[in-house]
C-alpha cells in the first residue's frame, strides 16, 4: 500500500468585475477581433478596490472544502500559489488561514508565477506522501490588474484576477497508475531567460513596476516545454498519451494551449479551456480551470489528467494525476 494525494473537492472565485475586450477599444489602440484572434480572450474579471488576493482565495478555498464536505479544522496545511500578494509578509497562506478560523497546522505561500500552482501541488503532494499532513488546501489567487501597465496593449489585455482552490486528501493506493490521486510531478526551472517575462519592480528596488514580456520569445519557449514536461510526467507513470483523458494547462493564451496540444498529438477535445472566459490568471488559472471543468461535466472519477503551467523565471512543470 501507498499513500496518494487525492483532489476530495474544487472550488473557485471570480470578481463581480467583467471587463470585455470592448472595454480596451476606449483607451488603446485595439479591438475585440485583434485581441481574441491573439490570445483567444473575449472577456475577463478585475478585482474591486479592497477585494485583495487573500479575499479571494478564501473564498475559493470555501468552496473548495464545501465540495469536499469538510470543515477547516478538518485541514493540516495550505499552500497559497501567488505572485500578488496583500503584503511582502505575511504570508497570504496565513491571513487565509485566519480568515477561514482556522488555527491549528501551518500555511506557506510559493511563488513560481503562472507555474506556482504546478509547484504548489508539487509540494502539497510531497507533504502528503511524506506524512506530515494529511489534507492540504491548496490555492491559487491572483490580482494581476494591479501589475498592468495599460498603455501597453500586447500586455494588459491578456491579465485577469482570479482563485481557484483544491482539497488534497491522503488516501491509500497500491502504488500503480491506477492509483486516485496525484501520480507523477515533474518540475523545472531556468533563470537565464528572466527577461522575456518579469515585473520591473520589487520590494529591495522599492518600486510596485509593471509586468513585461516579450510575447514571441514566450510562446517559443511555451509550446516546446509544456509538451516536454507533460511528456515527462505522463512517463513518471509508466502511461502514455493514449491514456489522457483531459489535458487541463494553464489558461494563457488559445495559440499556446492549441500548440502544446498539438505538439503532444492530443485532440483540443481532450482539452479543458477556460481563457475566453478568464483571460490568464496566472497561478490561479489551472485550479480555476479544475472547478469550471468539473462544474461542466467533463471531469470524472477515475480519468486521467495532465496539468501543465510555464511562468516567468522562467518556470515550468506538469502533474499527472487520476480524479
Amino acid at each position: 500500500m501507498t499513500t496518494r494525494a487525492v483532489i476530495a473537492g474544487v472550488g473557485h472565485y471570480l470578481p463581480e468585475r467583467i471587463v470585455p475586450n470592448s472595454e480596451f477599444e476606449q483607451t488603446l489602440d485595439t479591438t475585440d477581433a485583434w485581441i481574441r484572434s491573439r490570445s483567444g480572450i473575449a472577456r475577463r474579471h478585475f478585482a474591486a478596490e479592497g477585494e485583495t488576493t487573500s479575499h479571494m482565495a478564501v473564498k475559493a478555498a470555501q468552496r473548495a472544502l464545501k465540495d469536499a464536505g469538510m470543515t477547516p479544522d478538518d485541514v493540516d496545511a495550505i499552500v497559497v500559489a501567488t505572485s500578488t500578494p496583500d503584503l511582502t509578509f505575511p504570508s497570504s497562506a496565513t491571513m487565509v488561514q485566519a480568515q477561514l478560523g482556522m488555527t491549528r497546522g501551518f500555511a506557506f505561500d510559493v511563488q513560481a508565477v503562472c507555474a506556482g500552482f504546478i509547484y504548489a501541488l508539487g509540494n502539497a503532494n510531497a507533504l502528503i506522501v511524506s506524512g506530515q499532513a494529511e489534507r492540504v488546501l491548496v490555492i491559487g489567487a491572483e490580482t494581476f490588474s494591479r501589475l498592468m501597465d495599460w498603455t501597453d496593449r500586447s500586455t494588459c489585455v491578456l491579465f485577469g484576477d482570479g482563485a481557484g482552490a483544491v482539497l488534497l486528501d491522503a488516501q491509500p493506493g497500491n502504488g500503480d497508475a491506477d492509483d486516485r490521486g496525484i501520480l507523477a510531478v515533474d518540475l523545472n526551472s531556468d533563470g537565464r531567460h528572466r527577461d522575456i517575462l518579469y515585473v520591473d519592480g520589487g520590494v529591495s528596488t522599492q518600486t510596485v513596476g509593471h509586468l513585461r514580456m516579450e510575447g514571441r520569445e514566450v510562446f517559443r519557449h511555451a509550446v516546446e516545454k509544456l509538451a516536454a514536461t507533460s511528456s515527462a510526467a505522463l512517463q513518471k507513470t509508466g502511461l502514455t498519451k493514449a491514456d489522457i483523458d483531459w489535458i487541463v494547462p494553464h489558461q494563457a493564451n488559445i495559440r499556446i494551449i492549441r500548440g502544446t496540444a498539438k505538439k503532444l498529438e492530443i485532440p483540443m477535445e481532450k482539452v479543458v479551456v477556460t481563457v475566453q472566459d478568464h483571460g490568464n490568471t496566472s497561478a490561479a488559472s489551472i485550479p480555476l480551470a479544475l472547478s469550471v471543468g468539473k462544474a461542466d461535466g467533463k471531469l470524472n472519477k477515475g480519468e486521467l489528467l495532465v496539468t501543465e503551467a510555464i511562468g516567468g523565471g522562467l518556470a515550468w512543470g506538469a502533474v499527472a494525476l487520476r480524479w
